[in-house]
Formats: structure tokens, C-alpha cells, sequence
């Protein structure tokens, strides 16, 4: 904790952590081809999570401004709308979208989250600036600007991520989606070193909320727009910051009052390596299944099982599911399932599906299909463990892998052979397989909710890398709009 006397009104030094921040996302020149190969496919993945998320009208009713008729024209354009905002309500309507399924990408360690929540903060300041830059003459942001903030939005919540387990003092992983879209945007904006620190630092005394709407029994739909929300909060810090406003320079060390001492049992966070481009290169891409990642391998276990025994359901006597510690933790969950966001953090709920019917779809959360009997049967009839194995490689920085295993048990004494798979498709050792599964996506997002001219223009535009990236951000979000 720091030295500094509580009855002093000297202002400290910055915190060490905060300083880091501030000199990586000035200072550090991104020069990976993997990792900006792998930023354009979050990009293009991440615009299809909005346009699916689209078919839902819970999300739909989060969008547009605060209040009715409260419109910016020449504003930040939200996805797959008509909707021109100011910056700030932007950032919470693009977070939505992309977050709203729970099918964007995924970074897994002593914390989880999904990084590219950010782009609800980025694409919105992104958007914003390149428009001001064309009507006052200036150069436009492009893509290739936008995937290199990702890059350094991805690093420090994924590096955060690491070691520092903020779920396990009941805080929420969209505090590092704050701290992300805070630093960067600043930077986006104008920042220096000095409002970059100044901004993270109200990121930090904002403190987090609460995963409560995470877990039973009060899992619900703000899990799906609580990243809007960070993102939200993360442009107000930086546009204060642009203005002038001070900042708290021990946040975190402050003894009795900084966030280490009130939220975190006055433990200083801890780093396994420095900023780079690591988490892009490696993050976790959610292909095939929406569905929360420690069960993403489960599902596949269970699509391998199901022609064997989808006719033989009601002969099940039990299903047994090996999963990793965090898994056990999140996901394991029995009882009634309350809503959509109940049962897409239920382990077993999110094998039932697959095992009866063969698939797994935003759509199979509905009320409508929970209603069928043979799920809530088969979930009394599962078991739950942990696979010391699977946890161990979950934390292994050179495999960080999602390991499940499913192995069904009938009444007349057969059963299934044990499936074990150790990553997803959506993993890095698995790029070759899931990319063509990734474009898949794309195009299936933007077939069902854009005009056939549009769509063809936008896959003839993201097929060129070159010509993509040096696109302006605010042209591909016009292609991406029901503006004109």
C-alpha cells in the first residue's frame, strides 16, 4: 500500500499502474501481423454479433438516446439502425449490440471477459472523430486506426485479466472493460500521458458493480448490457479528461480510501508480462455456438453425442460432465432457470439442447423451447465435476485451453464413449478450422438484416484487407447503417 501519510493533503506521485497504462497506449508501437490479421476478424465478428443481436427485441428496446428525441444529426451511427447519437450513448448502444448475445470474443484467465466489448467505446469515438475530421477537412480515422486501438483495448484488459481475479471479491469483469475504453479513448481523443492517468484513475475510484446479475438466483439480462454500460462511462472519463479534469493520482494505493484497501482486501495487483499484443493474438473466438465459453467444449462433446442419443432420450439414466474449476464455479447450476440469461450460463441447460436437438442457437434460450420437458429431465439426470486436468490447462499461459468431457449412461447398463475435447474451434491452435467458420458467421449476420446490394458491397470490401483497413470507419459504418 503507499506510504503516503492519510493526514496529508500532498498529492502523491501517480500510481505505478496507472503510469503503465498511460506510457503503453502512448508509446507503444503495435507492429504484429497476427495481431492485426486477428483485429480485423474481431472487427468483422464483432459486427456480426450486433446485427444478430438485432433479431431481439430486448436489446433493440436499450437503443437510441437516453431520452426520446434526444438525436445528434451527423452523430455516431448505431448498427443496423437509423439511430445518429452523441458519442457517449453511442458507446453504450454499440456495447449492446455486440455484447448482447454472448457471442463475441472471449479471454479466459484468473478473470474472464470478453474484449471486444471495447469497440463499443471505440467504434463510437472512432465514428465520432472521423465524421468532425470530414467536415473540418482533416484526415479520416480508418479501419487500420480502429484495429490498432483494439489491439492495445484487448492488452490491458487481458493482461489485467491474468492473475487478478475480480470475480472472486464479487466485482464484475466489465470493470476492465471500463478501464480499457477509458485509456484508450482518451488517447483517441487527444490525450497525453497526463489525461490518460487522470482518466483510468476515475475508471478506478468508479469502483465495479456487482456480478450478482451473473449467478442464481439473480441471474438476469443486465449481463448483456452491462458492457454498454462500461463503455458508456469509459467516454464520459476521457471527454472529461480532454476538458481539464483532475485526476486521483493514488486511486489504487490510498490507504483506507484507494480501491485496493475498500474493494480488492488490500492486495496489489499483480502482472504475469508486460503490454504487447499478446491477448489479440491469442484471444478466444465464440464460432459456432452462443453459448459462455467455459461450456463452449461441452456443447461440442454434446454435438458429437447427439445421433446417438436422440432416440434415446428417455432411456437416459445419467450424464456425466467434467468441466475446469471455473466452469464448476460459473456454469454449474441446477434448479428453475429463470430467463434467456439464466439458462445461457448453465452448463447443463447448454447440453440438454445439443444432446436432444442437435443444435445450439440464441433462440434456443427462449421460453418457448425451455418449455420442453426432456431439457429440465435431462439436466436432473447430470453431474457436474471438476477435471483437475482441464483447470490446470486452463491456467497454462501456452495452452490456455476450455477443456470439457460428456459421457451419457443409459438405463440398460451401455453407454456413450467419454468425448473430451481440450480447446473450441474459436481457440488459436484452431485458427485454420475456425476462420472459414468466423466468415460463415459473418455473412449468414448480414444476409438476414442488411439489403442484398449492401451485403454484397460489404464481403466484396472486407475480402480486400488492404482496401478494408484503409477505409474510413465512419464509410463502413454507413454501409452497416439504415442511414441513406
Amino acid at each position: 500500500m503507499s506510504q503516503h501519510d492519510i493526514r496529508s493533503a500532498k498529492r502523491p506521485e501517480p500510481d505505478a499502474e496507472l503510469v503503465a497504462i498511460a506510457d503503453y497506449v502512448v508509446d507503444q508501437r503495435i507492429d504484429s501481423v497476427e495481431a492485426y490479421d486477428t483485429a480485423r476478424y474481431m472487427l468483422m465478428d464483432s459486427l456480426a454479433c450486433a446485427l444478430l443481436a438485432m433479431r431481439h427485441p430486448e436489446c433493440v428496446k436499450h437503443l437510441g438516446p437516453v431520452v426520446p428525441g434526444a438525436v445528434l444529426p451527423g452523430g455516431v451511427r448505431v448498427p443496423a439502425t437509423a439511430w445518429e447519437l452523441d458519442p457517449v450513448q453511442a458507446a453504450y448502444n454499440i456495447g449492446v449490440q455486440v455484447r448482447w448475445l454472448d457471442f463475441n470474443d472471449t479471454w479466459l484467465a484468473a478473470e474472464w471477459g470478453h474484449p471486444s466489448d471495447n469497440l463499443g467505446a471505440i467504434l463510437a469515438v472512432a465514428d465520432y472523430l472521423s465524421r468532425k475530421a470530414e467536415r473540418e477537412g482533416g484526415a479520416p480515422i480508418t479501419v487500420r486506426d480502429v484495429l490498432g486501438w483494439a489491439i492495445k483495448a484487448h492488452e490491458i484488459q487481458g493482461v489485467y485479466a491474468l492473475r487478478n481475479s475480480f470475480n472472486r471479491v464479487g466485482l464484475d469483469h466489465v470493470i476492465l472493460v471500463r478501464l480499457a475504453s477509458t485509456a484508450v479513448a482518451t488517447r483517441m481523443l487527444g490525450g497525453g500521458k497526463d489525461e490518460i492517468i487522470n482518466a483510468v484513475s476515475h475508471s478506478w475510484i468508479d469502483n465495479g458493480v456487482l456480478r450478482t446479475y451473473r449467478h442464481a438466483p439473480n441471474a438476469g439480462p443486465r449481463k448483456s448490457w452491462a458492457a454498454g454500460d462500461a463503455c458508456r462511462r469509459a467516454v464520459t472519463h476521457a471527454f472529461n479528461a480532454i476538458k481539464g479534469c483532475v485526476g486521483y493520482p493514488s486511486a489504487l494505493t490510498a490507504r483506507t480510501w484507494g480501491f485496493y484497501d475498500v474493494a480488492f482486501g488490500g492486495k496489489r495487483f499483480e502482472f504475469e508480462r508486460a503490454f504487447g499484443s499478446y491477448v489479440m493474438e491469442n484471444v478466444l473466438f465464440k464460432i459456432s455456438y452462443p453459448a459462455e465459453f467455459h461450456a463452449q467444449t461441452a456443447v461440442e462433446c454434446a454435438m458429437k453425442l447427439h445421433v446417438e442419443v436422440r432416440d434415446r432420450i428417455d432411456q437416459i439414466e445419467r450424464i456425466e460432465i467434467e468441466t475446469q474449476e471455473a466452469g464448476v464455479r460459473i456454469i454449474d447450476k441446477t434448479g428453475p432457470l429463470a430467463n434467456y440469461a439464466d439458462r445461457d450460463h448453465c452448463i447443463q441447460y447448454m447440453v440438454a439442447v445439443p444432446l436432444i436437438f442437435g443444435r445450439l442457437t440464441a433462440d434456443d434460450y427462449t421460453d418457448a423451447v425451455a418449455a420442453d420437458p426432456r431439457i429440465d429431465a435431462l439436466r436432473a439426470r447430470m453431474t457436474v465435476v471438476e477435471n483437475p486436468r482441464f483447470t490446470a490447462d486452463y491456467f497454462d499461459p501456452d495452452k490456455r485451453f476450455i477443456g470439457n468431457a460428456v459421457q451419457v449412461f443409459f438405463k440398460d447398463g451401455s453407454a456413450t464413449e467419454k468425448v473430451s475435447i481440450d480447446y473450441p474451434i474459436g481457440h488459436r491452435r484452431r485458427r485454420s478450422e475456425g476462420i472459414p467458420v468466423l466468415l460463415e458467421k459473418f455473412d449468414a449476420a448480414l444476409t438476414g438484416h442488411l439489403p442484398a446490394a449492401r451485403v454484397r458491397q460489404i464481403l466484396a470490401l472486407t475480402s480486400n484487407p488492404d482496401q478494408f483497413e484503409a477505409t474510413p470507419i465512419h464509410r463502413v459504418l454507413d454501409l452497416f447503417s439504415q442511414i441513406g
